[in-house]
């Protein structure tokens, strides 16, 4: 498969899941797929595969300054590995966040924001999250004083 190919491939492997964590965030499949993380895994194998090829084919990955990871990210294979990595732990926080709510129960409204804003934003997410789960623990921790 080309790079181009693999890239579409890893969207539809990831956009579907997303949907379902939005929209179905307690239906069986959905929660099969959370638990056992199956999306992630597969992204993950596509990653290896990725970074490996550039580590073996490319020249040597130098994350010591921003000039060196700017080079790094004009190999394709590198694009497309960072992209996955991306991908993959977006996604890993997002079934966290629902993971963590089954306790905190957290309406389903409020998660939206939080699980569009990690998926299309990842750490934005993560944050608007961290947020609400820590206005919802004070809350709950008041009541109980």
């Amino acid at each position: 498969m080309t790079p181009s190919e693999v890239f579409t491939l890893v969207n539809i492997l990831a956009f579907p899941m997303w949907i379902l964590m939005i929209i179905l965030p307690k239906w069986k499949v959905t929660r099969i797929l959370i638990e056992f993380k199956i999306i992630p895994l597969l992204l993950a194998v596509i990653y290896a595969i990725y970074i490996i090829n550039s580590m073996l084919t490319g020249p040597a990955m130098d994350f010591g300054s921003l000039e060196s990871v700017m080079q790094l990210f004009t190999l394709e294979n590198a694009v497309l590995a960072g992209w996955v990595h991306y991908l993959t732990f977006d996604l890993l926080v997002g079934m966290w966040m629902l993971d963590l709510n089954r306790t905190l129960k957290i309406h389903q409204l409020l998660m939206v924001p939080c699980l569009i804003g990690a998926f299309m934003l990842g750490p934005i997410g993560f944050l608007v999250f961290m947020i609400i789960r820590s206005s919802k623990v004070k809350k709950e921790q008041s009541i109980t004083l």
